[in-house]
Formats: C-alpha cells, sequence, structure tokens
C-alpha cells in the first residue's frame, strides 16, 4: 500500500487520467474530488462492496427460480 501526505488542493494522479485531490478537510474528514473518465466506476467502498454481494448473489441464483421467473413472463406476456 503505498501513503502519501497532501495538503488541500494537492492532488495525486493515478495513470494518466485519473486524479484524486484534496478538496477540504473538516475535522476528522477529508473530502476528496476524484476526476476519472466516464467509464469508469467511483463508489464509496461501503456500496462498491454491497454491488459486489449482490451480484454474487444474482450468479448463484438456482436455476428453478430463475426458470420460475422466466415462466411468470411468458404468462402475464400471454394474458
Amino acid at each position: 500500500m503505498l501513503v502519501l501526505t497532501r495538503k488541500i488542493k494537492e492532488a495525486i494522479m493515478i495513470g494518466d487520467d485519473i486524479e484524486i485531490s484534496v478538496a477540504a478537510i473538516e475535522g476528522d474528514q477529508v473530502k476528496l474530488a476524484i476526476s476519472a473518465p466516464k467509464h469508469i466506476d467511483i463508489h464509496r467502498k461501503e456500496i462498491y462492496l454491497s454491488i459486489r454481494d449482490e451480484n454474487k448473489q444474482a450468479v448463484n441464483t438456482p436455476d428453478s427460480f430463475i426458470n420460475f421467473l422466466q415462466n411468470s413472463k411468458k404468462n402475464n406476456e400471454n394474458d
């Protein structure tokens, strides 16, 4: 892990196109400003972990449940 010290309005670069700068420091909170291309997803870690866990659950969904959903959709289309 790389640990850097930065002051307000100072930045670090990740590669050629991601810039992270310190926008403000208020008490024990540090506000970061992130500039990155639109195709790069940026999430707080707890949100990222939640999305990852939901994706894992979706992949592990039993085939019978998927078949049930597909059949329900077909039945609704026929109504």
